[in-house]
């Protein structure tokens, strides 16, 4: 019998249908355009030339078939520079918005080059669109396939993990950047980057001129199939293509999976008073939500909505997705206000929308990750309902209520313990596991996590909005002061919290996602909408590695224990019930007196025992027993330990109260629970015990 030799060098590709396809003899250009009465190409020489080489009129009678425009152009090679450009009406009341003299970005384009260029004659000149050819040595890499629970998510942006002067790399701020970076990622010992869009945004305005408040966090889309050229260290068109698969192998070979935060819910064109780039000039009224034919519905809050219902504008994304998995080898998604694409054609948000069960069902993006943001900026507000169980969710209860519990708020008792245990009120009655939950108590979106302990007000005030922007409902406290202070009792409560948080996000059921920079205190100076500074505000400021390393050590340790440790990473819901035949509940709450605890009490304070899984879910037998015991009080408590774990020997493993290197011990070698099993627990603080083995 022959046996089927594996091809190492044999990898997926994905040639999506629209757009600039090279061949051996020329290259294919095809687009989509219902109501255009002509089309032309336009061929660029320089990315910085004003005017096209050469203009080529697609042929109505021998160039189209139903809606699409298709024109194979001899000798055209990759790296060639083009637009396109649309005749039609202009006829706004019925959402027709052609102009014969717009220079029309590529819906499809796989790069841009140069960017907005001035004119005297009025004419928006967009980045020119260029013909890629995919090949690369991808030298064997395939994608991680890591289960998601199994993930520990670290969200970063690349230009600002690597900008500033203290990151000391040769490529700042740039794709090659982050691959200078990755031995720092692998000590933090994350398994995936989220990074922020790395997908074409604008950089300077329409007329050429440099932005005052540059979209710095990039949700202001251009051209979905593209890399960002604005983070490629070499400035050659098409160089970020490159680049930015070096970056994702370099990633992959370290074992770490990358995720891109997708924008499919508005682009840079805005509202009816915005500019002609692309999707406007081509079929309006299909690719945007419009009311009474010509009005924008802005149910992104940023001017436009993509009318992502649309069978069209799915086909675009459905595409654009095995674009980005295939070609980038991409391992999953979150999608900005994810609930948009539960909008269908007029507004309305309905059940089972197609562009969210086409995602979920795909067989192609069957190894991907797909996580939604919940929410719209029109008050949808869909966590614990959105899609089927392929789909996880950012999970911002447990934000709010992590945050609720250690600012010390009444009435946060139990939705903490909801929140550690899983969210199974949000999940379970849909079929959907504890990783479906998404776990953040801070986001690019809001406060650092120094700035949630050292400010009770946001201050904004760089942004030119007169403070006026950003979130009011932060759930933060400065503890006296507001901002930095040297006083010994507010920056030491200050430390505490910041590890209860993190402790507490990283021992929870769910995945765990991390804000780059909160692992050393990084600050953007009570600043909660930074998506404008791109400046020392946002950027990671590599002196903290050093000046905070006890922090860092502490949170790379909590992250190698939750990957040791299955106690913490359940596929399946707690029960309150014994498994494998142990007398031990699987989980159970206690008061700090050791009792069964009362829900309804006042006091912040409780204990938590989480017993290890069964051996079908471990059967290696790696859990152990836990013991976690909070006090969100301002008073000293004494905690005993429930009798429920009377007899077995309980190492200390964290105490967010003690000192470095005292607050964790990696090892899990702790000092050993007192014999009277009476547990000083100082204010505002947390422990962890880990028992030896598993009791019956």
């Amino acid at each position: 019998m022959l046996m089927r030799q594996p091809c190492p060098d044999l990898q997926f590709a994905y040639a999506p249908p629209f757009g600039a396809t090279p061949s051996a003899t020329g290259t294919q250009f095809s687009v989509f355009s219902r109501s255009a009465t002509e089309m032309r190409l336009l061929l660029y020489n320089k990315a910085n030339d004003r005017e096209p080489a050469q203009v080529i009129d697609f042929d109505r009678g021998t160039d189209r078939r139903g809606d699409v425009w298709s024109l194979n152009v001899p000798g055209v090679e990759a790296g060639q520079l083009y637009h396109f450009q649309a005749s039609g009406p202009w006829e706004p009341e019925n959402g027709h918005r052609f102009d014969a003299s717009a220079r029309l970005i590529d819906p499809y384009a796989q790069a841009l080059a140069g960017t907005y260029q001035r004119g005297k004659d009025g004419l928006v000149r967009p980045p020119k669109c260029v013909v890629v050819d995919h090949s690369f040595d991808w030298e064997g890499d395939r994608h991680l396939k890591r289960d998601m629970s199994e993930t520990v998510i670290y969200e970063m942006h690349v230009r600002g993990f690597t900008k500033s002067r203290t990151a000391k790399v040769k490529a700042s701020g740039s794709y090659l950047g982050v691959i200078e970076k990755i031995p720092y990622l692998k000590s933090l010992g994350i398994t995936a980057v989220e990074l922020m869009p790395v997908h074409e945004f604008p950089i300077r305005d329409p007329h050429g001129k440099k932005l005052s408040r540059p979209n710095y966090w990039g949700y202001d889309p251009m051209a979905f199939f593209a890399p960002h050229r604005g983070y490629a260290h070499n400035s050659a068109p098409g160089a970020q293509v490159v680049e930015f698969k070096q970056m994702v192998k370099a990633l992959h070979a370290a074992g770490i999976e990358v995720i891109l935060d997708v924008v499919f819910n508005h682009t840079c064109e805005g509202n009816e008073h915005g500019p002609t780039l692309s999707f406007k000039g081509l079929e309006n009224q299909v690719y945007y939500i419009l009311s009474e034919g010509q009005h924008y519905c802005n149910y992104s809050g940023c001017g436009n909505t993509i009318n992502s219902n649309h069978p069209v504008v799915r086909e675009m994304i459905f595409h654009c997705l095995r674009h980005w998995v295939h070609n980038y080898h991409i391992d999953g998604f979150r999608f900005d206000l994810a609930s948009i694409l539960s909008r269908d054609r007029s507004g309305n948000l309905v059940p089972n929308a197609p562009m969210v069960e086409l995602i979920a069902e795909d067989p192609l993006l069957a190894d991907t990750k797909i996580i939604a943001e919940a929410w719209d900026a029109a008050g949808a507000y869909q966590v614990g309902s959105f899609g089927n169980q392929r789909w996880a969710e950012w999970n911002g209860r447990y934000r709010d209520d992590a945050r609720g519990f250690w600012r010390g708020d009444g009435g946060a008792l139990g939705p903490l313990a909801t929140r550690l245990a899983g969210s199974s009120d949000l999940y379970e009655h849909a079929g959907r596991p504890p990783f479906c939950s998404v776990n953040f108590i801070t986001s690019h979106d809001g406060f650092t996590m120094n700035d949630l302990v050292s400010y009770k007000d946001k201050h904004n005030e760089a942004n030119g909005e007169d403070n006026n922007d950003g979130d009011n409902h932060n759930i933060s406290d400065n503890y006296g002061v507001e901002g930095p202070t040297r006083k010994k009792a507010i920056t030491t409560i200050r430390s505490q919290q910041v590890r209860n948080m993190l402790a507490t996000l990283l021992v929870s059921q769910g995945v765990p996602m991390i804000v780059s920079g909160d692992e050393i205190r990084r600050t953007q100076k009570g600043n909660n909408n930074a998506y404008c500074q791109d400046n020392d505000i946002s950027w990671f400021d590599w002196r903290l590695v050093e000046k905070n390393a006890d922090l860092m050590r502490f949170v790379s340790a909590m992250i190698e224990f939750r990957k040791n440790q299955p106690t913490i990473r359940r596929k399946e819901y707690l029960t309150g019930r014994p498994v494998d035949g142990r007398k031990v509940p699987d989980v159970s709450w206690y008061g700090a007196d050791g009792n069964p605890l009362h829900w309804d009490q006042g006091a912040l304070a409780m204990t938590a025992y989480i017993a290890a899984p069964s051996r079908l879910d471990d059967p290696e037998g790696l859990g152990r027993d836990l013991v976690m015991m909070f006090n969100s009080t301002g008073d000293n408590l004494e905690f005993e330990l429930p009798s429920i774990g009377r007899g077995a020997i309980w190492n200390l493993f964290v105490d967010t109260a003690a000192p470095s290197p005292n607050d964790i011990y990696p090892d899990v070698d702790g000092p050993v629970a007192p014999s009277n099993r009476i547990i000083e627990m100082g204010r505002h603080s947390m422990k962890i015990f880990v028992c030896n083995a598993p009791l019956t």
